[in-house]
């Protein structure tokens, strides 16, 4: 059966251009081939490992930093339910449960005033006894007081406070599985310890069902994020904008390579084109982003309104990274470029991960990546204020937007310096190559004409010689013998003269092959300097990677202009 392979790809199997084992020019790029194999294999290995030790140490221990998650706890109450609450925690504090501080009610007079601390973000939560709560359950207890017992209301005795857009992956495990751990704790604490308040004894079904479950735990979430898509918001979402800024701004520079554009359009025109593109681009791209979270929020309680606001907010994130992105593959080498885009994703992903108080202190640096402030001001957005991070998230990606807008501003003109540079020395090494060639030929001619010359010189030398009388005699005495003895018919010289056609056309043969191998050693010679030259100064221009386009208009030959 015939290969596939050789029927598809025939010149796969051609020899007559692979280099033997033992070649020296093999030898020589097989050295080079594996040292930059070698050299990229350890880059690679150590980069990945940097970032996966980065990305597992944020999360390395999340439990044993629960403690650093502050929950306010006002006993407005001031009875046996708080004593219990005070024993409970005593029971449960280590630093994989949370802290409860605890504060008078004259720091917090109302339940209000709780939330509102919840929502200044001073706390992670708040959780409280109502007044009366101790005296109500004690009232319900007594054996003789029945009518007490079956008005009893056990959701009127604890509440928490708590926003479950914040983090909520992780809140939910952290705060409000904890604090329903506590009230838990705090119902056997009642029951088994000195906090039933002086009741020795229970009696009656409406009473043993308030003395089993005095109380039922209210959660106040300011705002419900419960459904599944929660999950993927800070980090998923991240994710993909910066791939689709990265993968954009890859098809503008394959633009600006296909049509040579640094070297022919002014560079102010270029960061105008740019500028708009990359924000029409973001602005839709952004949209498109937010209208997802949108139509796939479930039961999520947002509003138009927050729409538009976090629409913005991404908008403004998405710019800043195509900046940046734009800023890496101008100032950073090439070959680091891929390096530089998944180390940045990696950072920016981090920062968003966990709250920085259940990672160690040292992943605080990501409060200056975009991500981390992005995703601050969509909580904000999303829990109507309360967040209130925006003092310094703001500043922050605005000073990221003017920054990468001022490097990728002078990008430009570095490109277009690169590309005259570069645009030059193409007609430079044309117009090398061209003198060269016109050099040679001339010189080819000139080769010729002394040939011609000296022939016509010896010729002439020849006749000269006839029209002497002695050197008539000498020749005629010469060619005598040679005339007569010369009995051959004329068609045996024939072969003669063919012979030496035969001859001069192998002169010709071996004349041109001579003048093929020294101009192509001329040739050879100028292009092996034009590429030393190029590599000696072309490393300080890099246009970026580039992609190819999907839809192509034109050859970029023509004199088009943006």
């Amino acid at each position: 059966m015939r290969n596939p392979a050789r029927t598809l790809y025939p010149k796969s199997y051609d020899t007559t251009r692979r280099l033997g084992f033992n070649d020296p020019g093999r030898k020589k790029t097989r050295r080079a081939f594996f040292m930059g194999l070698g050299s990229n294999f350890l880059y690679l290995q150590l980069l990945f490992l940097g970032l996966f030790c980065y990305v597992f140490g944020a999360l390395f221990q999340q439990n044993g930093h629960t403690h650093n998650l502050g929950v306010v706890f006002v006993d407005y109450d001031g009875g046996a339910i708080g004593n219990a609450v005070r024993g409970a925690y005593a029971s449960l504090e280590s630093d994989t449960f949370i802290t409860l501080v605890e504060r008078p009610p004259s720091d917090f007079p109302t339940p209000a005033d709780v939330a509102d601390a919840v929502c200044k973000t001073r706390f992670w939560a708040g959780f409280y006894v109502a007044e009366g709560a101790s005296d109500r359950l004690h009232d319900a207890l007594q054996p003789d007081n029945t009518a007490a017992s079956l008005a009893y209301d056990g959701t009127r005795v604890m509440s928490y406070v708590w926003n479950e857009a914040l983090y909520p992956t992780a809140i939910d495990s952290a705060v409000s599985a904890n604090i329903q751990l506590l009230a838990s704790a705090a119902r056997v604490a009642y029951s088994t310890g000195n906090g039933t308040g002086g009741v020795s004894s229970v009696s009656g079904p409406a009473a043993l069902s308030v003395f089993a479950n005095p109380w039922q735990l209210q959660s106040l979430d300011i705002q419900p994020t419960s459904q599944g898509s929660r999950a993927i918001y800070n980090t998923i979402v991240i994710i993909l904008i910066l791939i689709q800024e990265f993968f954009y701004l890859g098809t503008i520079n394959g633009l600006y390579a296909q049509f040579k554009l640094y070297a022919r359009i002014d560079p102010y025109r270029i960061i105008a084109v740019r500028v708009v593109a990359s924000l029409a681009y973001t602005f839709i791209g952004s949209l498109c982003v937010i209208g997802t979270i949108f139509a796939f929020r479930a039961n999520w309680d947002i509003d138009g309104s927050q729409l538009v606001l976090s629409w913005i907010a991404l908008w403004l994130f998405a710019h800043v990274n195509f900046l940046t992105l734009d800023v890496f593959t101008i100032w950073v080498p090439p070959a680091f470029v891929p390096m530089a885009l998944i180390s940045w994703i990696i950072l920016n992903i981090t920062s968003t991960l966990l709250p920085f108080d259940l990672s160690p202190a040292f992943y605080r640096l990501g409060y200056a990546m975009p991500a981390h402030e992005v995703y601050q001001v969509l909580i904000d957005v999303w829990s109507r204020g309360c967040n209130p991070q925006l003092h310094y998230a703001l500043p922050v990606l605005f000073a990221w937007e003017v920054a990468s807008l001022a490097l990728s501003t002078l990008g430009v003109f570095r490109r277009c310096h690169f590309a005259t540079i570069g645009a030059e020395r193409e007609a430079h090494e044309f117009k090398e190559r061209l003198d060269a060639a016109v050099a040679f030929q001339l010189a080819l001619e000139r080769k010729v004409e002394k040939k011609k010359s000296d022939r016509a010189h010896r010729q002439g030398s020849t006749a000269t010689a006839v029209t002497n009388p002695e050197s008539i005699n000498a020749v005629g005495t010469a060619d005598r013998p040679a005339t007569e003895g010369n009995d051959e018919p004329e068609e045996k010289k024939q072969p003669e003269t063919e012979g030496g056609q035969d001859a001069a056309s192998s002169t010709t043969s071996d004349e041109e092959s001579e003048v093929h191998d020294e101009l192509a050693e001329i040739i050879h010679r100028i292009n092996t300097r034009q590429q030393r030259e190029t590599e000696r100064t072309g490393g300080a221009a890099n246009f970026g990677p580039s992609f190819n386009l999907l839809f192509s208009h034109g050859d970029g030959d023509d004199d088009g202009a943006q």
